[in-house]
């Protein structure tokens, strides 16, 4: 099926500089007495030229700088430490982070300010080269010994970068750490860029106010949203390819439930079908993948280094999926593994090179610099806002005017609402503590949601197809419903990788349109066989799920009593006929319980 493209006012592609202070030719803000504070660091975007005055405008012991990923709070939190160096306002640096391949990263982007950073560090050793300024150490490594870095940090004048902050409430014993080793600290710079959530640990250094119902929100310092990097062109504008389809899958009770993923149903039951729709022998996933190369190869047309990654719950679904990426592309992608000794090197190599794809579980969900990525796929049962922020965080990264991002995704109810809620900004909440705590809930929920209550060995995935459900941008859903492979769904895929975000969103309204006005019963006319089984499925899994919320009744045993009723092999063996006969058959079960 060919792509359909369109002509539109060009976009032309030039560097990213937008909204930026150059004070090599206005001079330096008043915080700066010399050139040399912070080496080659010689331009700040708006931003953060702003957040810098007001660091500068206001000292304080602890500043919190919430910025979207891709905005730049490396540079920030740089100059920050660069300037207090020279003005000897510290004397040393201590950086944290969540991952090994992060504190490297920090450490090189140091390096290139002129400030030495040592990332291999061990609390044990005592001290550094006498060549660094300064250490970076991650949340589980401060962990280790939080006595020895308080010792550190008490025998000179600190200034402890936290970068994704939130991370210190992840366990109780990372926050009691982290408190503990930088108390001392003679300066504390906290970032990060991804929501906080509401729990009832308190986040080390982090300011909060109460609220109306007894509960204490945090307080950012300096705050710059997603919706303003947009306007200022630092980040691309994020399409998510939402994909829906009918699934069929085997219960731990036997039971045997056709459904369609992101109908109603029950919470067990939904993650089931995002089970069965992820599982890398069905049809569903390796459809997505092809839609999502397709679009990748669209995308390149405009940024020829443009790569993908897919994302996976575990380690033998991530393998699997680059086996299909494999066929698909006839090259084997790039696998980021968390046991991987090589997984930074794997990471940073594909940064830097022009390969398609790269699939990973967690290895590359925050923090790290990808700029090139541009196509994803969240194939993860993972469902908590923060891993989705983190994760298409990793996309957002514009490095020329007019790039855009396409986030593929399941269409299941939580995931549409993440990416349709992508501007909102979020404050950590401390729940009062009579309220359940939201982060215990939510990893109760991811837990369910990958083991689905089944045990090992007694889920079996039966079956899975996809459909092209739907764009999610700005906010606002375009498109309708339509056959993977179909013309309408490659009028989405075709769309042009380098859009103004005015021109994405009018594009997307014409697509629709276009749609709308086709002629459902012209289109009947021209299905095959193949597709006439499938509406036939799908509008049977439909009445199905829907008799399911009228009684009670499991999928299975109301699919097992159709078949006994009406005779016939399985729904998804079953003849037209066969298929219509058991349609009529439930319809008539609605009839006469209304007439009771």
């Amino acid at each position: 099926m060919a792509v359909r493209r369109t002509t539109l006012a060009p976009v032309t592609r030039q560097t990213l500089d937008p909204n930026v202070t150059d004070f090599s030719t206005t001079g330096l803000p008043p915080a700066f007495p010399d050139r040399a504070a912070w080496g080659t660091a010689t331009k700040l975007r708006a931003w953060q030229a702003a957040a810098l005055q007001q660091y500068f405008d206001q000292p304080q012991r602890d500043f919190l700088a919430v910025a979207t990923p891709g905005a730049g709070k490396t540079s920030l939190a740089l100059t920050v430490a660069a300037n207090l160096l020279a003005k000897r306002a510290v004397d040393r640096i201590v950086i944290v982070a969540p991952t090994e391949h992060l504190k490297t990263q920090w450490a090189e982007a140091a390096d290139r300010v002129g400030i030495a950073i040592d990332p291999q560090f061990g609390v044990r050793q005592g001290k550094a080269a006498k060549d660094f300024k300064g250490i970076a150490l991650t949340y589980a490594g401060v962990a280790a010994n939080p006595l020895a870095l308080r010792i550190r940090v008490e025998g000179f004048k600190t200034l402890v970068i936290l970068d994704e902050i939130h991370h210190a409430g992840d366990a109780l014993s990372w926050g009691e750490s982290v408190r503990e080793a930088f108390d001392p600290a003679t300066r504390r710079l906290m970032l990060t860029g991804t929501p906080f959530r509401s729990d009832t640990n308190p986040i080390p250094f982090v300011r909060y106010e109460p609220m109306g119902d007894g509960g204490l929100r945090s307080v950012a310092d300096f705050t710059y949203g997603y919706a303003e990097a947009l306007a200022d062109a630092i980040v691309r504008p994020v399409l998510f390819m939402a994909y829906s389809g009918d699934m069929q899958w085997r219960t731990s009770a036997g039971d045997e439930v056709h459904a369609r993923l992101g109908g109603p149903m029950t919470k067990d039951l939904a993650a089931q079908a995002l089970r069965t729709a992820l599982d890398p022998h069905g049809s569903w996933i390796s459809a997505v993948l092809r839609a999502a190369d397709t679009r990748l190869t669209e995308v390149r047309q405009h940024m020829p280094d443009a790569g993908g990654l897919v994302i996976a719950t575990d380690q033998t679904s991530a393998r699997a999926y680059a086996d299909l990426l494999k066929a698909i592309t006839g090259k084997m992608p790039v696998v980021v593994l968390s046991d991987d000794t090589g997984a930074g090197k794997k990471i940073t190599k594909f940064a830097a090179g022009d390969q398609r794809w790269m699939v990973a579980v967690r290895m590359v969900s925050e923090g790290v610099d990808v700029p090139r990525l541009a196509v994803g796929v969240y194939a993860t049962t993972t469902s908590t806002p923060l891993f989705f922020a983190q994760a298409v965080g990793r996309f957002v990264r514009a490095r020329a005017r007019g790039e855009t991002a396409s986030v593929f995704v399941p269409s299941v109810p939580l995931l549409l609402s993440f990416a349709a809620e992508m501007e909102r900004e979020r404050d950590h909440v401390l729940a009062p503590k009579s309220e359940p705590d939201e982060a215990a809930l939510l990893e109760a929920a991811e837990r369910t949601e990958t083991e689905a209550d089944l045990p090992e060995g007694t889920f079996a995935a039966l079956g899975s197809e996809a459909d092209f459900d739907r764009v999610v941008f700005d906010g606002a859903d375009f498109g309708l419903t339509a056959q993977a492979g179909s013309a309408e769904e490659q009028d989405y895929l075709g769309l042009p990788g380098l859009l103004e975000p005015d021109q994405v969103k009018d594009l997307l309204r014409r697509r629709q349109a276009d749609h709308a006005q086709r002629s459902p019963r012209a289109e009947s006319a021209d299905r095959s066989t193949h597709q006439q089984l499938r509406d036939l499925r799908k509008e049977l899994n439909g009445l199905v799920a829907a008799w399911h919320h009228r009684t009670d009744r499991p999928h299975g045993a109301i699919h097992a009593e159709l078949r006994s009723a009406c005779g016939g092999p399985p729904s998804a063996v079953a003849s037209a006929e066969e298929l219509q006969e058991r349609i009529d058959h439930i319809r008539q079960w609605a009839v006469t319980r209304s007439s009771r």
